[in-house]
Protein backbone atom coordinates (compact mmCIF):
# COMPACT_ATOMS: atom_id res chain seq x y z
CA UNK A 1 0.00 0.00 0.00
CA UNK A 2 2.69 2.32 0.64
CA UNK A 3 4.60 2.17 -2.24
CA UNK A 4 1.09 3.11 -4.21
CA UNK A 5 0.62 6.14 -2.16
CA UNK A 6 4.15 7.49 -2.56
CA UNK A 7 3.13 6.95 -7.11
CA UNK A 8 -0.27 8.75 -6.08
CA UNK A 9 1.30 11.67 -4.48
CA UNK A 10 4.18 11.80 -7.04
CA UNK A 11 1.20 11.97 -9.80
CA UNK A 12 -0.14 14.38 -8.02
CA UNK A 13 2.19 16.20 -6.67
CA UNK A 14 3.11 18.31 -10.01
CA UNK A 15 4.20 22.16 -11.09
CA UNK A 16 0.97 24.20 -11.01
CA UNK A 17 -1.17 21.22 -9.93
CA UNK A 18 -2.38 23.35 -6.83
CA UNK A 19 -2.92 19.97 -5.22
CA UNK A 20 -4.75 21.15 -1.48
CA UNK A 21 -2.67 19.48 1.52
CA UNK A 22 -5.19 20.00 4.59
CA UNK A 23 -3.25 19.41 7.91
CA UNK A 24 -4.33 16.81 10.23
CA UNK A 25 -2.97 16.93 13.80
CA UNK A 26 -4.40 12.76 14.97
CA UNK A 27 -5.60 9.95 13.08
CA UNK A 28 -9.48 11.11 13.15
CA UNK A 29 -8.71 14.32 11.52
CA UNK A 30 -7.01 12.25 8.71
CA UNK A 31 -10.23 9.98 8.68
CA UNK A 32 -12.42 13.42 8.59
CA UNK A 33 -10.06 14.84 5.52
CA UNK A 34 -10.14 11.38 3.22
CA UNK A 35 -13.97 10.90 3.95
CA UNK A 36 -14.25 15.16 2.91
CA UNK A 37 -13.07 14.37 -0.70
CA UNK A 38 -9.44 15.14 -0.18
CA UNK A 39 -6.67 13.48 -1.89
CA UNK A 40 -3.61 13.71 0.50
CA UNK A 41 -3.13 14.48 4.07
CA UNK A 42 -0.66 16.66 5.70
CA UNK A 43 0.81 15.50 8.58
CA UNK A 44 1.26 19.15 10.63
CA UNK A 45 4.12 19.41 13.20
CA UNK A 46 2.59 22.18 14.57
CA UNK A 47 -0.54 20.51 15.05
CA UNK A 48 0.39 17.83 16.61
CA UNK A 49 2.29 19.62 19.17
CA UNK A 50 -0.80 21.49 20.07
CA UNK A 51 -3.44 18.99 19.68
CA UNK A 52 -1.38 15.61 21.27
CA UNK A 53 0.90 17.73 23.90
CA UNK A 54 -1.52 21.04 24.30
CA UNK A 55 1.56 22.99 23.85
CA UNK A 56 2.72 25.52 20.68
CA UNK A 57 5.33 24.54 17.77
CA UNK A 58 8.23 24.86 19.63
CA UNK A 59 9.69 21.78 18.66
CA UNK A 60 9.05 19.94 21.93
CA UNK A 61 8.01 16.64 19.39
CA UNK A 62 10.01 14.20 19.51
CA UNK A 63 10.76 11.42 16.83
CA UNK A 64 9.35 8.59 18.33
CA UNK A 65 6.20 10.31 19.22
CA UNK A 66 5.67 11.69 15.80
CA UNK A 67 6.30 8.07 13.79
CA UNK A 68 3.29 7.00 16.23
CA UNK A 69 1.03 9.68 15.13
CA UNK A 70 2.22 8.46 11.44
CA UNK A 71 1.57 5.04 12.01
CA UNK A 72 -1.78 5.24 13.24
CA UNK A 73 -2.78 7.75 10.33
CA UNK A 74 -1.01 5.42 7.92
CA UNK A 75 -3.13 3.22 9.47
CA UNK A 76 -6.61 4.85 9.59
CA UNK A 77 -6.74 6.23 5.93
CA UNK A 78 -5.68 4.88 2.13
CA UNK A 79 -3.97 8.66 1.07
CA UNK A 80 -0.17 9.88 1.21
CA UNK A 81 0.74 11.18 4.23
CA UNK A 82 2.92 14.52 3.67
CA UNK A 83 5.08 14.28 7.02
CA UNK A 84 6.07 17.50 8.78
CA UNK A 85 9.08 16.38 10.19
CA UNK A 86 10.48 19.55 11.75
CA UNK A 87 14.47 20.02 11.73
CA UNK A 88 14.85 16.06 11.16
CA UNK A 89 15.38 16.09 15.00
CA UNK A 90 18.56 16.47 15.03
CA UNK A 91 22.24 16.92 12.72
CA UNK A 92 22.62 14.52 9.69
CA UNK A 93 22.70 11.49 11.34
CA UNK A 94 20.08 12.35 13.57
CA UNK A 95 17.98 12.81 10.03
CA UNK A 96 19.03 9.38 8.89
CA UNK A 97 17.43 7.63 11.75
CA UNK A 98 14.02 9.87 11.25
CA UNK A 99 13.62 9.41 7.58
CA UNK A 100 14.12 5.60 8.43
CA UNK A 101 11.29 5.92 11.29
CA UNK A 102 8.94 7.67 9.54
CA UNK A 103 9.09 5.68 6.36
CA UNK A 104 8.58 2.97 7.91
CA UNK A 105 5.45 3.89 9.58
CA UNK A 106 4.19 5.11 6.18
CA UNK A 107 5.36 8.22 5.47
CA UNK A 108 4.98 9.32 1.34
CA UNK A 109 6.62 12.83 2.05
CA UNK A 110 8.81 13.89 4.79
CA UNK A 111 9.56 17.86 4.59
CA UNK A 112 12.72 19.06 7.13
CA UNK A 113 12.95 22.70 7.36
CA UNK A 114 16.84 24.37 8.12
CA UNK A 115 15.99 26.29 11.35
CA UNK A 116 18.33 25.61 14.64
CA UNK A 117 16.92 23.09 16.51
CA UNK A 118 14.70 23.43 18.78
CA UNK A 119 12.83 24.80 16.01
CA UNK A 120 10.04 27.70 16.31
CA UNK A 121 6.48 27.79 14.14
CA UNK A 122 6.87 29.31 10.64
CA UNK A 123 5.35 32.50 11.72
CA UNK A 124 6.33 33.05 15.02
CA UNK A 125 9.25 36.18 15.66
CA UNK A 126 12.68 34.93 16.50
CA UNK A 127 13.54 32.30 14.32
CA UNK A 128 17.16 31.02 13.41
CA UNK A 129 18.85 29.13 10.77
CA UNK A 130 21.59 26.91 10.26
CA UNK A 131 24.23 27.66 7.39
CA UNK A 132 23.10 26.74 4.42
CA UNK A 133 25.96 23.58 3.85
CA UNK A 134 24.44 22.02 6.64
CA UNK A 135 21.16 22.03 5.81
CA UNK A 136 22.06 20.26 1.86
CA UNK A 137 24.08 17.28 4.24
CA UNK A 138 20.64 16.74 6.01
CA UNK A 139 19.24 16.63 2.61
CA UNK A 140 21.74 14.33 0.97
CA UNK A 141 20.95 12.27 4.22
CA UNK A 142 17.80 11.86 4.07
CA UNK A 143 17.80 11.10 -0.07
CA UNK A 144 20.87 8.65 1.35
CA UNK A 145 18.31 7.06 3.84
CA UNK A 146 14.91 6.15 2.15
CA UNK A 147 14.67 2.88 1.22
CA UNK A 148 12.01 3.39 -1.42
CA UNK A 149 13.31 6.56 -4.20
CA UNK A 150 9.62 7.27 -4.84
CA UNK A 151 9.29 9.01 -1.36
CA UNK A 152 9.75 12.01 -1.39
CA UNK A 153 12.08 14.54 0.34
CA UNK A 154 11.05 17.71 0.92
CA UNK A 155 13.42 21.18 1.94
CA UNK A 156 11.84 23.77 3.70
CA UNK A 157 13.59 27.15 4.22
CA UNK A 158 12.68 29.70 6.81
CA UNK A 159 15.61 32.17 6.16
CA UNK A 160 13.33 35.06 4.36
CA UNK A 161 12.61 35.71 8.22
CA UNK A 162 15.89 35.87 9.01
CA UNK A 163 18.40 36.79 6.34
CA UNK A 164 15.60 38.20 3.55
CA UNK A 165 14.46 36.73 0.61
CA UNK A 166 17.44 36.67 -1.78
CA UNK A 167 19.09 34.90 0.95
CA UNK A 168 16.00 32.50 0.96
CA UNK A 169 15.98 32.07 -2.64
CA UNK A 170 19.60 31.02 -2.60
CA UNK A 171 19.32 28.72 -0.25
CA UNK A 172 16.32 27.03 -2.00
CA UNK A 173 18.26 27.05 -5.13
CA UNK A 174 21.03 25.18 -3.03
CA UNK A 175 18.31 22.83 -1.63
CA UNK A 176 16.85 22.21 -5.30
CA UNK A 177 21.08 21.37 -6.47
CA UNK A 178 21.28 18.88 -3.20
CA UNK A 179 18.47 16.47 -4.75
CA UNK A 180 15.52 17.60 -2.49
CA UNK A 181 12.36 16.18 -4.53
CA UNK A 182 9.96 19.58 -3.62
CA UNK A 183 10.83 22.93 -1.91
CA UNK A 184 9.07 25.02 0.55
CA UNK A 185 9.71 28.98 1.04
CA UNK A 186 8.30 29.62 4.36
CA UNK A 187 6.75 32.64 5.26
CA UNK A 188 6.69 34.73 2.45
CA UNK A 189 4.98 38.25 3.89
CA UNK A 190 3.67 39.43 0.52
CA UNK A 191 1.60 38.62 -2.33
CA UNK A 192 4.09 39.60 -4.53
CA UNK A 193 7.05 37.20 -2.99
CA UNK A 194 4.62 34.20 -2.77
CA UNK A 195 3.45 34.68 -6.39
CA UNK A 196 7.45 35.02 -7.34
CA UNK A 197 8.88 31.72 -5.29
CA UNK A 198 8.06 29.55 -8.32
CA UNK A 199 9.56 31.47 -11.24
CA UNK A 200 12.42 32.27 -9.01
CA UNK A 201 13.99 28.61 -8.33
CA UNK A 202 13.25 25.52 -10.57
CA UNK A 203 11.93 22.43 -9.03
CA UNK A 204 8.26 21.68 -7.77
CA UNK A 205 6.84 24.26 -4.75
CA UNK A 206 4.32 23.96 -1.71
CA UNK A 207 3.60 26.70 0.48
CA UNK A 208 1.47 27.34 3.31
CA UNK A 209 -2.02 29.12 3.91
CA UNK A 210 -2.02 30.14 7.35
CA UNK A 211 -5.42 32.28 8.93
CA UNK A 212 -3.57 34.61 10.73
CA UNK A 213 -0.09 34.52 9.95
CA UNK A 214 2.45 36.63 8.34
CA UNK A 215 1.50 35.14 4.73
CA UNK A 216 -1.56 36.19 2.39
CA UNK A 217 -3.75 34.15 1.81
CA UNK A 218 -4.81 34.04 -1.69
CA UNK A 219 -7.01 31.70 -3.95
CA UNK A 220 -5.75 27.90 -4.78
CA UNK A 221 -6.21 29.41 -8.67
CA UNK A 222 -3.53 32.37 -7.97
CA UNK A 223 -1.08 30.09 -6.48
CA UNK A 224 -1.99 26.96 -8.78
CA UNK A 225 -1.03 29.96 -11.98
CA UNK A 226 2.08 30.60 -10.17
CA UNK A 227 3.35 27.29 -10.33
CA UNK A 228 2.78 25.94 -7.00
CA UNK A 229 2.32 22.21 -7.02
CA UNK A 230 0.80 21.98 -3.48
CA UNK A 231 -1.45 24.65 -0.94
CA UNK A 232 -1.07 23.12 3.04
CA UNK A 233 -3.91 24.51 5.26
CA UNK A 234 -1.88 23.09 7.96
CA UNK A 235 -3.85 24.55 10.68
CA UNK A 236 -7.78 24.82 9.28
CA UNK A 237 -8.92 21.29 10.49
CA UNK A 238 -7.11 22.54 14.02
CA UNK A 239 -8.47 26.26 14.28
CA UNK A 240 -11.91 25.11 13.25
CA UNK A 241 -11.69 22.18 15.87
CA UNK A 242 -10.90 24.39 18.69
CA UNK A 243 -13.22 26.81 17.94
CA UNK A 244 -16.37 24.25 17.58
CA UNK A 245 -15.16 22.99 21.09
CA UNK A 246 -14.94 26.12 22.31
CA UNK A 247 -18.52 26.99 21.77
CA UNK A 248 -20.16 23.92 22.96
CA UNK A 249 -17.70 23.78 25.94
CA UNK A 250 -18.61 27.20 26.65
CA UNK A 251 -22.57 26.94 25.82
CA UNK A 252 -22.22 23.15 28.37
CA UNK A 253 -20.58 24.97 30.83
CA UNK A 254 -23.25 28.22 31.00
CA UNK A 255 -26.56 26.14 30.25
CA UNK A 256 -25.87 23.05 32.09
CA UNK A 257 -27.25 21.22 28.00
CA UNK A 258 -26.91 20.92 25.03
CA UNK A 259 -30.16 22.90 23.82
CA UNK A 260 -29.45 25.26 21.04
CA UNK A 261 -26.34 24.07 20.24
CA UNK A 262 -27.26 20.65 18.71
CA UNK A 263 -26.31 22.21 15.07
CA UNK A 264 -22.44 22.42 16.00
CA UNK A 265 -22.50 18.83 16.70
CA UNK A 266 -21.99 15.60 14.50
CA UNK A 267 -24.31 13.06 14.60
CA UNK A 268 -23.40 9.53 16.34
CA UNK A 269 -24.48 8.04 12.99
CA UNK A 270 -22.40 10.26 10.80
CA UNK A 271 -19.56 9.92 13.63
CA UNK A 272 -19.52 6.69 13.08
CA UNK A 273 -19.34 6.90 9.06
CA UNK A 274 -16.33 8.60 9.61
CA UNK A 275 -15.16 6.00 11.71
CA UNK A 276 -16.24 3.37 9.39
CA UNK A 277 -18.66 1.80 12.00
CA UNK A 278 -19.76 -0.54 9.25
CA UNK A 279 -16.35 -1.89 8.32
CA UNK A 280 -15.60 -2.92 12.19
CA UNK A 281 -18.87 -4.56 12.01
CA UNK A 282 -18.10 -6.44 9.16
CA UNK A 283 -15.14 -7.67 10.62
CA UNK A 284 -16.95 -8.51 13.63
CA UNK A 285 -19.33 -10.70 12.11
CA UNK A 286 -16.79 -12.27 10.24
CA UNK A 287 -14.61 -13.60 13.13
CA UNK A 288 -17.27 -14.25 15.37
Amino acid sequence: MSKHRHDTLRQLFARGAGLILPGAFNALTARVIETTGHQVVFVTGAGLANGYLGAPDLGLMTVTELAAHVGAMSAAVDLPLFVDADTGFGNALNVRRTVQLLEQAGASAIMMEDQTFPKRCGHFDGKSVIPANEMVGKIKAALDARSDHRMMIVARTDARAVEGYEAAIARAHQYHEAGADALFVEAPPTAEELLSIPKDVPGIHLCNMVIGGKTPVLPRAALARAGYAGICYANAALQAAIRAMQQVMSHLAQEGDLEGVEQLLVSFQDRQKVLAGDAYKELEERYR
